[in-house]
């Protein structure tokens, strides 16, 4: 099977998608904590978590043990209209770096939405409009799940309202107008439209927002509307769930021609690109079938994994969501208004930060103007122009495949190209006009949001 030619892109056919989802949690021996009552510090219940969260996505949050999830025929009926997604050999890349690595990236930008984030955004509108409600709403960083949210929640006749960080809404025009163009109204955050909104303003007129400011936003609004539910692209244990058809999909592809990756890549800011991608993998992993050297790439501008705390934190700046055990910034860290909005949140999925925690995996932060230059490299030998989210990952991605060349070690590589970065060129003008810029948070502001975490910690 090794000897078997491979395709530039490798499609699984129709018939070989995945069925199930793959809850990564069953096969954790330390299971992630559980979330808290924001305002008892106990454990939340699930009566609790509907009130916010719809009723069966508030079961697969809380499930630790059922290993495969069916996924309902009404949404493999959308995953069709844009899965399977191409796993493809990156033959022009390992060329131009001459390179004896052997280098796979698994594309998941060739949707409307233009990343992976419509693979959890139609699952929770199904959810939503199967328990009859109105409408929901959420926050969206670079715009990438506020597009496929509202993709999905016009596919099913739900209102779905988006608050967009601050500082994307300016940055992002194109993409904010994709949201209305279905359906979506779209409120830059934070906003006069809510309390917390209206505090963060008070305390930070000049504000560019953060994800966890639009969280809270959101959160208010869905609880101070009848018939509405708060939904969220990334962190949660229900978005690794459905994320995890990438992973899935990703494995049976290089199943079928031998394909055993040495490195799997993944951008992460709140996890759900990397959870999805590692999932099956991991899996085998935790069950001592096989091995993987994972990365996780993160901005320096906000380097949760590498330089946060593992304690209880709020998920949300105005402290209203429940409280969730993960690698934190704190949630009074507000990171600097870089073009990665999407990985600009001040924690991480409670599962990464488990399996970071136990030595599963490693993770590296990479600076802004250093991700640019791999995305432009990318885009020139490649033929796509990559999100600045999934330039992490191909930043890395690049310096193995040059290290493989220093030594000659025949690696494979894998890693997870989440979107395109077509709504991104103000971006890509700042790098290519030399005025884009590097920051890394000082000791003493981490230390400074480190001293709000909740004394659960």
């Amino acid at each position: 099977m090794q000897n078997k030619e491979i395709p530039y892109k490798i499609y699984l056919k129709e018939s070989e998608m995945p069925k199930s989802w793959y809850n990564l949690r069953a096969d954790m021996k330390h299971k992630p904590a559980p979330l808290l009552h924001p305002g008892t510090g106990s454990a939340i219940a699930a009566d609790e978590l509907e009130q916010v969260f719809c009723k069966e996505l508030t079961e697969q949050e809380l499930d630790d043990a059922t290993t495969f999830v069916p996924i309902p025929q009404e949404i493999l009926n959308f995953y069709r209209m844009y899965r399977p997604s191409p796993l493809v050999r990156a033959y022009c890349l390992e060329e131009r770096l001459g390179t004896p690595a052997k280098i796979y990236y698994k594309f998941e930008g060739s949707n409307t939405s233009g990343s992976h984030k419509l693979n959890s955004a139609v699952a929770q509108a199904y959810y939503a409009k199967k328990q009859g409600l109105r409408g929901v709403t959420t926050e969206t960083g670079a715009g990438q799940w506020g597009t496929a949210l509202s993709m999905a929640c016009a596919y099913f006749g739900l209102d779905c309202q988006v608050y967009m960080v601050r500082s994307s809404y300016e940055q992002k025009a194109f993409r904010r107008e994709v949201m209305r163009t279905y359906g979506a109204s779209v409120t830059p955050s934070p906003s006069d439209t809510t309390e917390v909104g209206r505090k963060i303003l008070a305390a930070h007129p000049n504000t560019g927002g953060s994800l966890g400011c639009a969280i809270s936003e959101a959160v208010e609004r869905a609880v101070s509307q009848p018939g509405y539910r708060y939904v969220l692209g990334s962190v949660l244990n229900q978005v690794m769930l459905h994320q995890s058809v990438i992973g899935l999909e990703t494995k049976a592809a290089m199943d079928q021609y031998g394909i055993v990756p040495d490195i799997i890549i993944g951008s992460a800011g709140g996890g759900s690109n990397l959870g999805g991608l590692i999932a099956p993998f991991m899996g085998e992993k935790l069950r001592g079938e096989r091995d993987y050297r994972i990365v996780a790439v993160e901005p320096a501008s906000c380097p949760s994994l590498t330089r946060g705390r593992f304690a209880y934190d709020f998920c949300d700046t105005g402290r209203i969501c429940p409280m969730a055990k993960m690698y934190t910034l704190g949630a009074d860290f507000i990171p600097a208004p870089e073009h990665a909005g999407g990985l600009r949140y001040h924690g991480m999925s409670p599962i990464l930060s488990q399996l970071y925690h136990d030595g599963l995996f490693e993770a590296v932060s990479v600076k802004q103007t250093q991700v640019f230059e791999a995305a432009e490299y990318f885009a020139r030998v490649e033929g796509i122009l990559p999100a600045p989210e999934s330039a992490h990952a191909i930043r890395v991605a690049l310096d193995e495949a040059l290290k493989c060349r220093e030594t000659g070690e025949e690696k494979t590589i894998l890693f997870g190209l989440t979107g395109t970065g077509y709504f991104d060129l103000k971006a890509y003008e700042q790098f290519h006009d030399g005025r884009m810029t590097d920051y890394v948070p000082a000791d003493e502001e981490l230390e400074r949001s480190f001293a709000g975490l909740p004394k659960q910690s």
